[in-house]
């Protein structure tokens, strides 16, 4: 939903729908869901109160739908990699962790949405966080699925130690614990990719 467009010139073309998911990705991202209300949404959209609960039936609906937008870049990133590499396993990971560096100065000042709802919404049966388990759970998936076509032996554990790697750096630029997050981000995970690539019982390849 981002844009170089001036955001009163490029709001005003949105359909009202958008312009209410436009105008609450702003808030939420620099005020907390929890802190803006929907008279806040609705006065930063131009627009009713009553016009938002007539696209959504609750806060609590806008919220996951913001949410499903965000995970949709994410699980675009993950095609844009295969298409950029095809039939090159370790490139998409390694792109895809470049996904990630590349948008942590972002997260520096916003924070990742993700984490930062799952602090504010600590009830599970929230339809956000459903969003947030199912958008993670379905990254899981295609990331053992990467390293199962890179040949590496376990394809669960080099995924899981990806995440833990990709998730931590988002935390750490978020709290500025660590520096150089990005540079350290990629040589960790090219790591982890060449070491299981090299572990007993790997089949030994020339392919990315």
């Amino acid at each position: 939903m981002a844009s170089t467009a001036g955001r009163p010139s490029r709001v005003a073309k949105l359909p009202p729908r958008e312009r209410i998911l436009d105008a609450a990705e702003e808030l939420f991202q620099r005020e907390g869901i929890r802190r803006v209300g929907v008279q806040a949404i609705a006065e930063r959209a131009e627009t009713t109160k009553m016009a938002i609960y007539r696209h959504f039936e609750a806060k609590d609906a806008l919220v996951a739908e913001w949410l499903r937008i965000v995970a949709a870049e994410y699980q675009a990133a993950f095609d844009r990699v295969e298409a950029e590499h095809p039939g090159r396993p370790r490139e998409q990971i390694l792109g895809l962790a470049r996904f990630i560096a590349e948008g942590l100065p972002a997260i520096s000042y916003r924070g990742c949405p993700f984490i930062n709802s799952i602090a504010e919404l600590p009830d599970r049966s929230h339809p956000a966080r459903r969003v947030i388990e199912e958008h993670k759970a379905h990254q899981t998936r295609r990331l053992v699925g990467m390293c199962a076509e890179a040949g590496l032996p376990d394809p669960e554990q080099a995924a899981a130690e990806i995440t833990f790697v990709l998730e931590g750096a988002q935390v750490s630029t978020q709290n500025g614990s660590i520096d150089q997050t990005g540079d350290r981000l990629m040589r960790i995970v090219e790591g982890i990719v060449d070491r299981h690539r090299s572990a007993p019982g790997a089949p030994r390849t020339t392919t990315g």
